[in-house]
Order: structure tokens, then C-alpha cells, then sequence
């Protein structure tokens, strides 16, 4: 099934979720007139249709493959790559003084999604990119993001980020990769680095010129744990002063691990410093790099969550095509008995209702964080706090709404969904990743209770909250949801313990999510109905949907939201998991 850009319903979520014409109002955005965002979408999407949604189902057949320690990828990735550069996608939002465009953070949301619903695997190369532009652009000298930066915003270059290690996982301060100062000859003041880092997303591959990695490593004598973790600067191939490439580095990718999804993303075991020969520079100060680190990190978890929304969107546009074809049974209780379309059929439209209304809202939610972020950067009060809130949101509850919506995908195809040809499998299989990767989606829901409710003792959240139940007060159980989360957000303020914090974390995220969605997406209908036309219709009833019946639901996570610790403790370990 060919691949369709959902541009009407990213131009309403950039006018009306992220407020694109009030950050244009801002000089730093002016070019974002409203003839340039259209321009970006419309031409993104096509773009996105006609390079990358052709090589989605050749990437999950062929995969990556590694061979004589270099990894290529199938037939076609590296012209597509090539004019994906070429055309200046990679810069939309990057910094001018490094050849960027400079635009909103939410045009290059946008054209995350569009490429990444279209190939999601393939777009894992560009996202990743971004996060390491983010870092250094925060973190790095003047000397390194004039080296570095140009060729990183352009996308001739890509980026990585190397945190995890076999022993550690998400335990990021038990890693033991080692940056020892060199103090003699070409590379004083630099640093050999060592160690062995998993799961490195595009870590090594054939279609950017270099690879630069951003890597997590320990000096001599550093603090223990998280405190004594510093950020380096690892290029695949050096770099000289002039920024031209002079020779390879002392690093290699070890294997590919064999995956249930993105087979077309190549995940990397590296090793750094086998000759004891790898060069890195520090980024930032030693015993700093998590900060320098999270500023990345925070950029790729909105992104993840613009997965979860890039995969729904795909699983269900093939799930309504296939609705629309499949003939099969009479319509209940009509008195034509002739076999009809499966859409007719009301578990069928109950499905792709749910579908819709969970992937318009959870794009309505991408838009309305990318919108913060940009507020945030022109330093508007309060923005970057709520944004800061808004993205364990995103990153959780958008990857959720990712694997069920793409799940409800493939229980529409029926049995045929369970076999590979008609590609609804794959959708399945790819979403599955996103809750894990960049921050278990547990981990998020952590953050959100511990480090996130603790700003201003907790007023930023439930400001956000406040604001959403009293602007869908005509949607009593959408309204009703968000009053509950400001209820157990006072509640783990003001009487929980961190253990019952925790324990309720991952309901109460799914809440504030459902909640703020909602809202979004309400504003777009009350937007759609006020514009007329086309979409005035479908709009209202999918954000009615959402708010009558899922957001219904989703009240009913209070009781775990509150329930505590002491039953999930009521067993030992061993009674447990024994």
C-alpha cells in the first residue's frame, strides 16, 4: 500500500497545538510565515512518500548487514539518504551561524514524522543526529561546534549517542568505559578512550562520510556513579582543524544484534580503543557529561514519542485501506444480505475510531511539547518547565498509543495481519522498541513523580492540569480526568512516600497524558469547527470519541495510581519471581 503524508492534520496540529503563528510573531521565527509551513509539509511529505516509504518493507526484508567490521544497507538507502540531504531536510531547525535554517523545532517535528512514517527505521539515523547537534550546540567549545556542527546540520555527517554497556543498562553510572588524559604529542589535551558500548542506534554504517559519536566515559580518579561521568567527542574518522578527514579512528562495530523490529536501523555493539588508540576530546567539563548528556536525551525522547505517533499513523492508514477492500459478511440486522466492506461492520469502526482518535491526539500532544520547546528557546516565562513536564508525556504515553494502535492494526487485517506480506505485522513489530529505547517508558513515568512534580513543589504540573480541565468543560469526563490528576499529583506532593510514588507513577502518567491530549485535541476541533469545511465534521467526532470514551477509561487508573507500594511488596522476591 503506497504511504500518504496526514498533512491536513499536521497543519492543524502546528496552527493550533504548537501556535506556529505566535512563535513566528518572535523575530528568531519570523520566516516561519504560513506559506513556508505549508511549503514544509506539503513538500516533506512528499519527499517522504516518493524516498523513504518505497525502501520500508525492502529495509525489513534485507536489513543491515555487517561484514569485514563495515555495515551496509540495502539497494537504494544511500541515493535516498543522499537526496535527503541534498534537499536540506536535516537543517530545517538547526542554528544559522552553522548553516542552519533556524526554524521552529516544530517544523523539524514535522519532518521527523513525516520520514519516519514513512521508514521508521531508516529515520532513526537523522533523529539521532539531531540529538548530538543539540548536544554540542549546548556543550561543546567554539573550536568543536565549528568543526563539528556544519557537517552534523547538514546531515552529511551523522551522529550517535553511546551510553549504554552490558553490565549497566539503564544504570547509566555503573558504566565503566574509560577516557585516560593524553598530555605528550599530536593529541595532548585530548583523551583515549576504551570500553565496549551496546545498543548504539546507526552506529556504524555507509551512508554519511563520517560518524561522530558522542560517548560516556570516565576519567582517572572520578566520583563515583552518576557524578563521575564525562562526555567525549569520538568521530569515526579524525578530524583536522580545517574539518577534512585524516584517517580512521581506534573504534569498530563489533556486531548487529538480531532484533524483533527496525531491521533497517543497524544497532551496534561498539568497541572503542582495542589498539588503545581511540581518540576523544571532552565535551563540556570532566564530570559533567549526564548534563551534557540529558540535553540530548531530551531531544530524542520527543522524538521517540513522534515514533509512537509516526507508526500509529502508518498502522492505521493501511488499516483503513484494507477496511475499505476487505469484503466480507451482510451487515447486521440489514435486510441485504450481499457481503459489504469490513468498515460497515461496528467492532471494525470501533477499532479504527479508537485508532484515530488515539493517534490524532497523540500528534495533537507531539505538537503542543514541540510547540513549548520552541516558546522555551525564545525564553518565554514558564515554557521550558512545562515543556520539560509535557516530555516524559509524550515519550511514554505517544509509544503506548504506538504499539496499540499498530497492535488494533493487525486485528483489523484479521488472520492476515498475522502474515508478513501484508506489512501490518512490521508495524507491530517496529513500535515495540519505542517504549524501551531513550528511557524505559517506566522510567519516564519515575521522572515525572520524582525530578518533574518537585518543580515549584509541584505547581507546574498541576498548573498545566488546571488549565486543561477548565478549558474542556464541556467534555465532563476529559475535565473530570484532569481534576483527578491534579488530585494524586497534591497527593504525592504532599502525603506519598517515594515508594508509593513510584508504584503509582506509571498509571498517573498515562493520566496527565490522556488529559493534556484530550485537551489538545478538543482545541483542534473547537478550531476545525470555527474554520468550516472538509474537516469541520470528522474532527469534533474523533476529539468526542476520545474524550467520552477514552479518557472515561483512563479515569478508572486512579486506583493504582493511589493504591501504594505495600501490595506489590506483599511478597518477597523469591515468592515473586522465584
Amino acid at each position: 500500500m503506497e504511504f500518504t503524508a496526514a498533512t491536513a492534520d499536521q497543519i492543524a496540529a502546528i496552527r493550533v497545538n504548537a501556535g506556529i503563528a505566535e512563535l513566528a510573531a518572535d523575530p528568531r521565527f519570523a520566516a516561519a510565515s504560513p506559506d513556508l509551513v505549508e511549503a514544509i509539509v506539503e513538500g516533506i511529505g512528499q519527499f517522504a512518500a516518493g524516498e523513504f516509504a518505497p525502501l520500508n518493507r525492502i529495509g525489513d526484508r534485507e536489513g543491515a548487514k555487517l561484514a569485514n567490521g563495515e555495515v551496509s544497507l540495502p539497494d537504494g538507502f544511500a541515493a535516498a539518504y543522499r537526496a535527503f540531504v541534498e534537499q536540506g531536510w536535516n537543517s530545517i531547525a538547526g542554528p544559522q551561524a552553522h548553516g542552519g535554517q533556524g526554524l521552529p523545532f516544530t517544523l523539524a517535528t514535522c519532518v521527523i514524522e513525516n520520514l519516519g512514517t514513512a521508514n521508521m527505521a531508516f529515520t532513526l539515523l537523522p533523529l539521532l543526529t539531531v540529538g548530538a547537534i543539540e548536544a554540542l550546540g549546548h556543550h561543546g567549545s567554539a573550536a568543536q561546534q565549528a568543526r563539528y556542527l556544519p557537517r552534523l546540520v547538514s546531515g552529511e555527517w551523522s551522529g550517535t549517542m553511546n551510553l549504554t554497556e552490558p553490565q549497566a543498562g539503564s544504570d547509566v553510572g555503573a558504566l565503566r568505559t574509560t577516557a585516560t588524559p593524553i598530555t605528550a604529542g599530536e593529541h595532548a589535551g585530548k583523551y583515549t578512550i576504551k570500553g565496549t558500548k551496546i545498543f548504539i542506534t546507526w552506529g556504524e554504517h555507509d551512508l554519511a562520510a563520517n560518524i561522530i559519536h558522542l560517548v560516556l566515559a570516565r576519567t582517572p580518579g572520578a566520583p563515583a556513579g552518576s557524578r563521575g561521568i564525562s562526555l567525549f567527542v569520538v568521530p569515526k574518522h579524525h578530524v583536522a582543524a580545517d574539518g577534512s578527514l585524516s584517517g580512521p579512528n581506534d573504534l569498530r562495530c563489533v556486531s548487529l544484534e538480531h532484533k524483533l523490529g527496525i531491521m533497517a536501523s543497524p544497532t551496534c555493539v561498539m568497541s572503542f580503543g582495542d589498539n588503545d588508540a581511540c581518540i576523544g576530546e571532552l565535551v563540556g567539563h570532566e564530570n559533567e557529561g549526564l548534563k551534557a548528556m540529558f540535553t540530548m536525551m531530551n531531544s530524542a525522547r520527543i522524538n521517540v514519542g513522534n515514533q509512537g505517533v509516526q507508526i500509529a499513523q502508518r498502522a492505521l492508514q493501511q488499516a483503513q485501506h484494507f477496511a475499505r477492500e476487505r469484503i466480507q459478511s451482510a451487515r447486521a440486522g440489514s435486510p441485504d444480505k450481499a457481503p459489504v466492506a469490513i468498515v460497515e461492520h461496528p467492532d471494525v469502526r470501533r477499532m479504527l475510531l479508537r485508532m484515530r482518535a488515539l493517534t490524532e491526539a497523540a500528534r495533537a500532544l507531539l505538537y503542543y511539547t514541540a510547540g513549548m520547546v520552541d516558546r522555551g528557546a525564545l525564553g518565554i516565562s514558564g515554557a521550558q518547565t512545562r515543556a520539560d513536564c509535557l516530555v516524559p508525556l509524550i515519550k511514554a504515553w505517544g509509544t503506548d498509543v504506538g504499539c496499540e494502535v499498530a497492535s488494533l492494526g493487525v486485528q483489523i487485517h484479521g488472520g492476515m495481519g498475522f502474515i508478513e506480506e501484508t506489512g501490518a505485522a512490521q508495524h507491530y513489530r517496529d513500535a515495540r522498541i519505542a517504549p524501551i529505547y531513550e528511557g524505559t517508558n517506566g522510567i519516564q513515568a519515575a521522572d515525572l513523580v520524582t525530578r518533574k512534580l518537585g518543580y515549584e513543589q509541584g505547581a507546574v504540573l498541576t498548573s498545566l492540569l488546571r488549565e486543561a480541565a477548565q478549558d474542556t468543560a464541556d467534555f465532563p469526563a476529559l475535565s473530570s480526568l484532569a481534576d483527578d490528576c491534579v488530585a494524586i499529583a497534591e497527593w504525592m506532593t504532599e502525603s506519598a512516600s517515594l515508594d508509593d510514588r513510584l508504584a503509582g507513577s506509571v498509571p498517573f502518567c498515562t493520566m496527565c497524558a490522556v488529559a493534556v491530549a484530550g485537551w489538545q485535541l478538543v482545541r483542534q476541533a473547537r478550531a476545525a469547527e470555527a474554520d468550516g469545511g472538509p474537516p469541520a465534521a470528522a474532527k469534533p467526532v474523533v476529539a468526542r470519541y476520545f474524550a467520552e470514551q477514552v479518557a472515561a477509561e483512563t479515569r478508572g487508573l486512579k486506583a493504582a495510581a493511589t493504591a501504594g507500594a505495600d501490595l506489590l511488596y506483599a511478597l518477597d522476591a523469591e515468592a515473586l519471581a522465584g
